[in-house]
């Protein structure tokens, strides 16, 4: 059946065990938000339990963190949830890490079997402004060689839609608690609020 609408595809998502069935340890279902026709997506890497937990993207630190950030472009949190869209890398919570520190991160193997879902979400909500964060969705994107330092603060246009990263802003990373790479972060903020205004 090919998927026409956004419901329909949530629907597949939801219903996906493509990676149980590969033998990966996940936790369905998807975590995502959003609806057709919203100018801006943010790309995570994948859920955390507090994101099944809540059913929604970005919940607890993460997202407050975020949309902090965000807030500096004139985006508050409730007009963005309600109307813009979240989605990850990967949609289903990967687990905790063997050695239980931390959420794992999910293999290239298991992005690579996600990777048509996020595809159709893009081509079916066709955003005008993607927001990568964290390097898993940022290599999406940008070169791995790269290091975060060189791409955040910048924005590429790939198929007419700009591409402006930012870090992961989970609790956990230590990347945006430097001041060098903070002013990066207001420097991509900028370019959000210039791209969104």
């Amino acid at each position: 059946m090919e998927i026409t609408t956004l419901t329909e595809l949530h629907e597949t998502m939801n219903q996906c065990r493509l990676c149980l069935q590969e033998g990966y340890e996940i936790y369905p279902p998807a975590v995502i938000s959003g609806r057709q026709g919203a100018r801006l997506m943010t790309i995570g890497q994948a859920p955390g339990i507090t994101e099944v937990e809540a059913g929604r993207p970005f919940n607890a630190g993460s997202g407050t963190r975020l949309f902090r950030w965000l807030a500096g472009a004139g985006i508050e949190e409730d007009w963005f949830r309600s109307t813009q869209y979240m989605t990850s890398v990967t949609k289903c919570y990967p687990g905790r890490q063997p050695s239980g520190s931390g959420d794992r991160v999910p293999t290239r193997a298991e992005q690579k079997l996600c990777r048509p879902y996020l595809d159709k979400e893009i081509k079916l909500v066709d955003p005008k402004v993607i927001i990568p964060i964290g390097r898993l969705a940022i290599n999406l994107y940008f070169p791995r060689s790269k290091n975060l330092t060189e791409i955040i603060g910048t924005q590429k246009q790939i198929d007419g839609r700009w591409i402006v990263p930012l870090p992961h802003s989970s609790g956990a990373s230590r990347w945006h608690q430097i001041e060098t790479n903070r002013r990066l972060i207001r420097q991509a903020i900028t370019l959000i609020g210039e791209l969104v205004n």
